[in-house]
């Protein structure tokens, strides 16, 4: 009985296959415990939040001063507020940066299309250097309405 399991040479054959899995297995169990960790850095860091003002506005060029604040609603310095077109057409992109009370000023000239009664300028953060903020929701959008 023991020399027909010695002289079978088929074992082997399996061998490879269970390896490949084991280090499929290996790899995918690996990359589960790396996106946790990665995740509990995160942990500390504020998510940022855009507070235009005003909120409406017509078409036209106008002045727009938006507050830039953290999860607990203190203001932020040095932040980048970066304005591009939703679904109003506005020239070229602004951006301005937050002073020491947390707002910075936008000079937007924001247009609709033919028929377009309203339309929504979007408004994006990008975080200071220094400081534990991200920008991953999004941010309250400027309404523009045809005059």
């Amino acid at each position: 009985m023991f020399e027909r399991f010695s002289s079978d040479e088929r074992a082997i054959e399996g061998l490879p296959i269970r390896l490949v899995i084991a280090l499929v297995v290996g790899v995918a169990s690996l990359s589960v415990m790396m996106n946790t960790i990665s995740g509990l850095s995160t942990l500390g860091v504020s998510e940022l939040d855009a507070q235009p003002e005003p909120e409406v506005m017509g078409t036209g060029e106008q002045s727009v001063t938006v507050r830039v604040v953290d999860a607990d609603g203190e203001p932020v310095t040095n932040a980048t507020v970066v304005a591009t077109g939703g679904t109003a057409n506005l020239r070229g992109i602004r951006t301005a940066t937050t002073g020491p009370n947390g707002r910075g000023t936008l000079t937007l000239n924001a247009s609709l299309g033919p028929n377009q009664e309203k339309g929504t300028v979007q408004l994006d953060i990008k975080p200071p250097a220094s400081g534990q903020y991200t920008d991953k929701r999004a941010n309250t959008k400027v309404l523009v309405v045809a005059k």
